[in-house]
């Protein structure tokens, strides 16, 4: 198909079904006003798709509310590949499309499910998906679309989506579609006037149309020749193809314009359906002939109207009466067994005023939309389901679980909104403290209003405590949660406040993992670690025993907090592995990058850089995947480990006002700290004090502020100020004692020795070296070694000195810790001892993406595996895989634990 004017950009379409046909993938997204061209463009396509096999599915406005319809329409005739994806893969696609039951889903598991649906189908055929209308997708299906397209890569699989708006499927790559140029507006129009045309209206048609190609074709056909010889009548303004349609309908006769909207209201195009609603109205077969003569609707096996605008201009246009009567014939004409969100749909717009009925049918919809993981669709049936809903107090109540759909779904405008609605209802306690749970979720989870969290609720909670007081104790964990998050940049509640509030509280009966949490967190912050500590312990020692996977993810943020302020780094490591497992096996991307930060912390506190690195590469892979990309905060903690000044002072200062700005104290706390690790490995300790200061300023704080305090009685005592050393030891042992663990009393030992003089230090030392070997501290452990040689050197025993500079250099040069590797070597080779120079391996300019699939094909995980991760499909990491063994010179998987040792 050649269209006029339109060479670059079928050039563009050409390229990317080209990529397809050689095995490459890719998305497009053509964007322009409507009339513009877009479904001619993607005709085009479609034509030109010879050799591959073509899905295509059109969003429909009607149709927005109802979760995966669009998805499910696209993927439909795909479905007899079900049985080639992995099991997990299969039963989230079964459930979300209604197959079968089961527990919803996360969205991003579903993405993934697709993109190897779609990859399969693409293995015996290039496949080209070709999504129409894409502003009227519902949420679901646009959201895994989006996703799906963003991790495309060696399936053989182009996407091409059209739509009215710029950046509603973010970060694809977009083709703006513009107006024709006169020449081509001109010649467009003498192919549809074929009479004279007086030279003013025809610049006045050009002039109103813009090079819109759908203008220029529509607008000339509703005036005769003798109206548009002077230009009387001519339709100006907004709205003008909206009005070209609606005057060609006015000259229908009434059955005609009925069986018009009625189809506009029908968002599925099924003419068997349509024809069954029809005979309700009392239409007969011959009321669409006039449709077919003007060219308005066709009625096939589907049904398909000129142009989207006459949908839209039809229903704008109608009566509500005329609307609620084609609803009604809808919803007799579908099945209240087989399509019962449908049924329940029309019903709805069909009912003027309130009906209990109907609203009770809606709030079943929810119910069954929410079980396939369709929040938007639960959502949008509670609000309409509220707005049926007579009594004042039910209608607050579903006003209320609208809104937390609308939370979950990703619309905190809208959910917010709801929930004024829903606070206004007859008063209610229970109801009045579970909106005011919601605010302070919402507060929490929002990029500037973090700080509000801890005030709501705890309000909250204790609103609750004479209602539900299991509730209001999981509250105050949330609270916790939040006070911990905002840390130095809470306003009127903190974490002193917090705590107190939880202290008054107490378990009903045997108090589990996190009744034990709630109370040890609040003992600890109200009356010391001493006295805290235990029962944290305990808690954590129950969540190791085992906690439903649902609970460990919702408490993941607190939990891990807890382990890391009671120096209990098994625990650590146990409950974030367990956790990054359930989150990486379900799809739950939403926390995973939390999780991921955890587990990075851990391995460089393991001087595990390499691995650490490997998580800064995921984190921004999700990013990506997701759409939010986070602050490169996970980047700056690796480059402080490694030494690399030039990358952490690039960073920091960009990072610091985007944490200030979202309210993400504990964060920020933690960058100072990065900042203190750096300059103490460059030996700049005025640098490393200042930053160390920085981190332990909010006295509560703990966790990342306790190794801070580490690092301040380092850098202080080399910088000479004993003082502020001392007072930071102070601060340190308070925490370190009570915790009885290794890593504890061997960070203490360890800062003890520090501030002793004379021959008191060596013992510490010593005690301080065989605690942190007995533990997972190997990066505080070679620091140790380092602090522990110069001693011994400045002491003038350079031979013993020798041994520990010697197993301190060796293992930052493991590590990749440069800057400490360079200062241990200095300090080798101050003892006169020689040194070999570090080897540093040449690099072999893998990309962040390719070193992750590597390192997990070393680790033995197969593609499938390895894509579930990283949510690739197989074939992607196959062919990244090969790319992999040529940039390293190998030739199987077996060779990667050679060439990446690391």
């Amino acid at each position: 198909m050649v269209l006029r004017g339109r060479k670059s950009e079928q050039a563009a379409l050409a390229g990317l079904l080209g990529a397809a046909r050689a095995g490459r993938s890719g998305a497009l997204v053509v964007v322009g006003e409507a009339g513009i061209g877009k479904s001619a463009l993607l005709d085009a396509a479609v034509e030109e798709a010879r050799g591959l096999r073509v899905a295509r599915v059109a969003g429909v406005e009607s149709e927005m509310e109802l979760p995966f319809a669009a998805l499910q329409r696209l993927c439909g005739p795909v479905l007899d590949h079900l049985d080639r994806l992995p099991v997990p893969q299969r039963a989230a696609l079964e459930v979300t499309f209604g197959l079968r039951g089961g527990p919803a889903p996360e969205p991003f598991f579903v993405g993934l499910a697709v993109l190897t649906l779609l990859a399969e189908v693409a293995a015996e055929k290039p496949l080209l998906c070709v999504v129409d209308d894409a502003q009227w997708l519902d949420q679901s299906s646009a959201q895994t679309l989006a996703f799906v397209a963003r991790r495309l890569h060696a399936e053989s699989v182009a996407m091409i989506f059209a739509k009215r708006e710029s950046d509603s499927l973010g970060q694809l790559p977009e083709l703006p579609l513009g107006g024709l140029s006169e020449k081509d507006a001109r010649e467009l129009l003498e192919s549809v006037v074929r009479w004279p045309l007086d030279a003013d209206v025809r610049g006045a048609l050009l002039a109103e149309a813009r090079g819109n190609p759908l203008a220029l074709l529509e607008l000339p056909l509703g005036w005769s020749p003798a109206g548009m010889a002077g230009g009387f009548g001519l339709a100006r303004g907004h709205g003008r193809l909206e009005e070209s349609f609606l005057r060609r309908i006015d000259e229908l006769d009434a059955d005609a314009r009925l069986l018009l909207l009625l189809a506009a209201a029908d968002p599925v195009g099924d003419s068997f359906l349509l024809r069954r609603a029809a005979a309700h109205l009392g239409l007969g077969p011959e009321a669409g002939d006039p449709l077919h003569a003007a060219g308005l609707m066709r009625i096939g096996s589907r049904v398909v109207f000129r142009h989207t605008l006459v949908r839209s201009a039809v229903y704008g246009a109608a009566s509500s009466a005329n609307r609620r009567r084609v609803h009604a014939a809808l919803a007799e004409a579908t099945s209240r067994e087989a399509d019962p969100d449908r049924h329940a749909w029309h019903r709805a717009y069909a009912t003027a005023g309130t009906d209990e009925t109907v609203a009770a049918e809606l709030a079943a919809s929810a119910d069954r939309a929410q079980a396939r993981g369709g929040l938007a669709a639960a959502a949008a049936f509670l609000q309409r389901a509220a707005e049926l809903t007579a009594d004042p107090g039910v209608r607050a109540d579903r006003e209320l679980a609208a809104a937390r759909a609308k939370y979950r779904a990703g619309a905190p405008d809208a959910a917010a909104a709801l929930l004024a609605g829903a606070g206004m209802g007859p008063g209610d306690e229970l109801r009045g403290a579970m909106i005011g749970l919601l605010r302070g979720q919402m507060a929490f989870a929002s990029a500037t209003r973090s700080a509000e969290a801890p005030g709501l609720l705890v309000d909250t909670a204790r609103r609750l405590e004479p209602l539900d007081p299991g509730l209001a104790r999981q509250t105050y964990l949330e609270a916790f949660a939040g006070a911990v998050f905002v840390g130095r940049l809470a306003t009127d509640t903190g974490l002193a406040e917090v705590a107190t509030a939880a202290l008054k509280t107490s378990a009903q009966g045997e108090p589990g993992p996190r009744d034990l949490l709630l109370d040890g967190l609040a003992t600890l912050y109200t009356d010391g670690f001493e006295a805290g500590t235990d029962l944290i312990r305990r808690s954590l020692a129950g969540f190791r025993e085992g906690v439903a996977a649902q609970d460990a993810i919702h408490l993941v943020y607190v939990v891990s907090h807890a382990a890391h302020t009671v120096w209990d780094d098994d625990a650590w490591q146990d409950l974030t592995m367990r956790h990054l497992r359930n989150a990486r096996a379900t799809g739950a991307l939403a926390g995973l990058p939390f999780i991921l930060y955890q587990r990075l912390a851990l391995h460089l506190h393991q001087g595990e850089i390499a691995a650490a690195a490997a998580l800064v590469d995921e984190v921004d892979a999700i990013g990506t995947a997701t759409g939010d990309v986070q602050p490169p905060i996970a980047a700056l903690a690796v480059a402080a480990w490694r030494g690399r000044e030039e990358v952490v002072s690039a960073l920091i200062g960009e990072v610091t006002d985007v944490l200030t700005e979202r309210g993400q104290g504990a964060v920020l706390t933690a960058m100072h700290m990065f900042g203190a690790v750096l300059n103490n490995g460059l030996g700049r300790y005025a640098e490393a004090q200042a930053a160390a200061e920085r981190a332990t300023a909010y006295r509560l704080e703990a966790g990342f502020a306790d190794w801070a305090l580490v690092e301040l009685v380092d850098a202080a005592v080399r910088n000479g100020d004993r003082d502020a050393a001392t007072r930071a030891f102070a601060r340190l042992t308070a925490r370190t004692g009570p915790s009885g663990t290794d890593w504890g009393l061997g960070v203490e030992a360890r800062s003890r020795a520090l501030l002793t003089d004379g021959a008191g230090a060596e013992p510490l030392y010593r005690e301080a070296v065989e605690r942190l070997a007995r533990c997972r501290a190997a990066f505080m452990l070679a620091r140790t070694h380092l602090v522990y040689g110069e001693w011994l050197r400045r002491a003038g025993r350079n031979g013993d000195a020798r041994d520990q500079l010697r197993a301190a250099y060796d293992m930052f040069s493991s590590f990749g810790a440069e800057a400490y590797a360079d200062r241990a070597g200095r300090e080798l080779a101050a003892t006169g001892a020689p040194i070999q120079a570090r080897v540093v391996p040449a690099p072999t300019e893998l990309t962040p993406q390719e070193r992750q699939i590597a390192r997990r094909a070393r680790d033995g995980q197969s593609n499938t595996e390895i894509g579930a991760e990283l949510f690739l499909s197989s074939r992607t990491v196959e062919w990244h895989l090969r790319k992999v063994f040529t940039k390293l010179t190998i030739s199987n998987r077996r060779e990667l634990r050679t060439a990446l040792r690391d």
